[in-house]
């Protein structure tokens, strides 16, 4: 898999939360908007004020502190002033965190993120104790183990769901709509996160891709194979690749299984602090995308689909190589950049904002459909299966072109395949049995 690469840096860059990777650096903002640069001397002035605080915290606290945790709290606090996703990441979350990249962890497999000072579920991964005990997207865990989440960091929050392998955590958990909270119990697991798994409806080839990890793009390719081998070497009819509560990950993964399905032209878009910044990825010709180039593809969305989801979608969108099915995504259109700083961890930083290849900002707005297919929602869960998304983030950072999500949309999957509307949509679809003009999409138009 070939593409061009933006620009060479030391940095890997993640996307929303805990959990999404992009390798080019690009600077952040440098001011406030609306404000201009502060003289050196007003900055210094603040430093000491900083230093002062500290110093009496240390010698008049009515306990002595640990330092070194006063410190990594200061830090927090100014990262998470910024954004919902800027934090400090401690050597423990750290590790984890490019543990849960390489595909494999320990944990109940939540993907999550922070929203008014408690843990709102983005995502459930598949066959996880989460998904299996019936943690919805869009949940609020308020109870870790007895503790409150409330007044707790994004990573403090995690690191008590993970613990030794096999030991039970109760979590407390607020659904929109329940009367009552609703208490779990579950056992920690190594959550080995297997990123496609595939099925074939008829002649119709149904990809299922669960997260962007280093498994994403070898796993479209495996698939494929597995399928032209299971076929004798045919081509299917069509291809669906599912991409709905698909929480993101690791935005070269996106690049690549983005170009698994283009020949050529752009792929992403990003932009920061100087307009030097700016970067692009395209994709190139290669034997995958050459043996799929003359089958149709539909790609399926849904409130749950964010970050690098989202860029592969758009990217297919814009080029004109799918036709998107479901609802609208997430829109996280943010680029966080990791930092390490040795032995104390690292900082995940916002630096920069990703655009579809026709110049789409996605951020906030996310990605819309081609064609709008809502499922059909059991009656115990109506008016409790939306998600508004980034939007609804406060201190999300704004910034895009297009118009903000200001409703919600629908993250619910049945896991029946005859009761999945937007996937039997999307067979009806490629078998003509469904005509609608965006399908195929018009590649002159």
């Amino acid at each position: 898999m070939r593409f061009k690469p933006l620009r060479t840096a030391a940095l890997s860059v993640l996307l929303l939360g805990t959990s999404f990777a992009i390798y080019p650096l690009v600077a952040q903002e440098e001011t406030t908007i609306g404000q201009g640069p502060r003289e050196p001397a007003e900055v210094y002035s603040d430093l000491n004020l900083f230093g002062e605080v500290f110093d009496r915290i240390r010698s008049e606290y009515v306990d002595a502190p640990d330092e070194r945790e006063l410190i990594r709290a200061a830090i927090q606090g100014m990262l998470t002033s910024l954004d919902p996703h800027s934090s400090y990441l401690s050597p423990e979350s750290y590790t984890e965190m490019e543990q849960s990249n390489r595909g494999q962890f320990g944990g109940l497999g939540i993907e999550v993120t922070m929203e008014e000072g408690v843990v709102k579920v983005v995502s459930p991964i598949d066959d996880t104790p989460a998904a299996r005990a019936g943690i919805l997207p869009d949940d609020l865990i308020v109870e870790i183990g007895g503790e409150e989440v409330l007044g707790m960091t994004l990573d403090e929050a995690v690191e008590l769901m993970r613990g030794e392998i096999g030991t039970e955590v109760d979590i407390v958990v607020q659904r929109e709509g329940a009367p009552d909270p609703l208490e779990f119990t579950l056992a920690r697991q190594i959550v080995p996160v297997r990123a496609v798994r595939w099925s074939m409806e008829g002649d119709i080839g149904v990809l299922r891709l669960s997260r962007f990890s280093e498994q994403a793009y070898i796993g479209i390719k495996n698939a494929i194979d597995d399928i032209y081998e299971e076929r004798d070497g045919v081509a299917p009819k069509g291809l669906i690749l599912d991409l709905r509560n698909n929480p993101g990950g690791l935005v070269d993964q996106s690049v690549m299984v983005a170009d698994a399905f283009l020949e050529r032209g752009g792929v992403l878009l990003t932009r920061g602090r100087q307009a030097s910044e700016s970067s692009r990825y395209d994709a190139a010709p290669d034997e995958l995308d050459k043996l799929i180039a003359d089958v149709p593809v539909v790609v399926l969305i849904n409130g749950g689909s964010a970050s690098a989801a989202e860029i592969v979608a758009g990217a297919l969108q814009d080029q004109k190589r799918a036709t998107l099915v479901g609802t609208r995504s997430y829109g996280k259109g943010s680029v966080q950049s990791i930092i390490a700083l040795g032995q104390n961890g690292a900082m995940r930083l916002t630096t920069a904002r990703y655009y579809t290849p026709n110049n789409r900002s996605i951020q906030a707005a996310g990605i819309q459909p081609d064609i709008l297919v809502t499922q059909e929602v059991p009656p115990e869960l109506q008016g409790r299966d939306e998600i508004i998304g980034e939007a609804g983030l406060a201190g999300e950072i704004g910034g895009g072109t297009e118009e903000r999500a200001t409703t919600g949309s629908s993250v619910y999957v049945p896991v029946e395949k005859e009761k999945d509307t937007q996937l039997q949509y999307a067979l009806r679809l490629i078998n003509g049995e469904e005509t609608n003009a965006a399908f195929p999409p018009d590649s002159d138009g």
